[in-house]
C-alpha cells in the first residue's frame, strides 16, 4: 500500500492519501489545506482519489474537501454528528482568522463498523465521540493501521471544550474502540508524530491509570 501523511494548513493537520498499488484508486483523509500539494502527491503516484474521508468537521481537517472533490470528483464522507460544527464554519474560521470555506453536507455519513472499500484498501469505520459528537477513525487491518483524528496523540488525546466535545465520553470511545486494537498497530494522529497502541495504552499519561487499560500502570 502506498501512503502518505503529511501536515497542512495552520494548525498542522496530518492529511493522509491511501493508495493502492495495483488499482491506483485512493483514499484522501483529513484534506484540510494545500490542495496543490496534494494534487502533486497524487500525480506523483499516479493515483485516481475514489474517497474523501473526513474525520471530524473541524475546519483544519475539512476545509478543502469540497475544493478535492470539485477536482477528483471523488464523494465525501463524514459522520452527520457533526453537522452542527457545519454550520458553525462561520466562527471556526474566525477563531483561526481565515476566509471561511465551503463546506457541505457530506455525500455519505458512514456507520460504526461500517467498511469503507477501494479496489484493494478495506478501512473500517470506527466511532469514536468524544472530540466531536461524529468523530471517526479509520482502521486498516491488513496494514495493522489506525488513522486516528484528534481522539488519540502520541502522549495526549483530543481536547474536549469545544463544541460537541466530552472527556468522559472521549476516554470511553478510546477505551472501547482503540486499546483493544492490536498493540502493534500504527496510531496516526490528526496532528504530530505517530505512535501505537502499545505505546500510548503503556505511557499516555491519560489511559495508564485506567483499570481496564489492559496496557496500563494502575494506580
Amino acid at each position: 500500500m502506498i501512503r502518505e501523511t503529511f501536515p497542512v494548513g495552520l494548525l498542522g493537520c496530518n492529511c493522509t492519501i491511501l493508495g493502492d498499488e495495483t488499482s491506483r484508486e485512493a483514499i484522501v483523509i483529513d484534506p484540510g489545506s494545500e490542495v496543490p500539494r496534494i494534487v502533486a502527491l497524487l500525480k506523483k503516484h499516479e493515483l485516481t482519489v475514489k474517497r474523501i474521508v473526513i474525520t471530524h468537521a473541524h475546519i483544519d481537517h475539512i476545509a478543502s474537501a469540497q475544493s478535492l472533490k470539485q477536482i477528483t470528483g471523488a464523494p465525501i464522507f463524514y459522520n452527520k454528528q457533526d453537522l452542527p460544527l457545519v454550520a458553525l464554519m462561520s466562527a471556526q474560521a474566525k477563531w483561526l482568522g481565515i476566509a471561511e470555506p465551503t463546506v457541505l453536507p457530506p455525500d455519505h455519513s458512514p456507520l460504526h463498523q461500517e467498511t469503507i472499500s477501494i479496489n484493494g484498501i478495506d478501512a473500517t469505520v470506527l466511532h469514536t465521540p468524544g472530540h466531536t459528537e461524529g468523530s471517526l477513525c479509520l482502521l486498516i487491518p491488513a496494514e495493522n493501521l489506525l488513522i486516528a483524528g484528534d481522539t488519540l496523540f502520541a502522549g495526549s488525546i483530543g481536547r474536549t471544550d469545544l463544541p460537541g466535545g466530552s472527556a468522559p465520553v472521549l476516554l470511553e470511545s478510546i477505551r472501547e474502540q482503540l486499546l483493544p486494537l492490536p498493540g502493534e498497530t500504527v496510531v496516526v494522529p490528526g496532528h504530530g508524530a505517530e505512535t501505537t497502541i502499545e505505546q500510548e495504552g503503556r505511557t499516555n499519561p491519560f489511559l495508564v491509570t485506567d483499570p481496564t487499560n489492559r496496557f496500563g500502570i494502575l494506580p
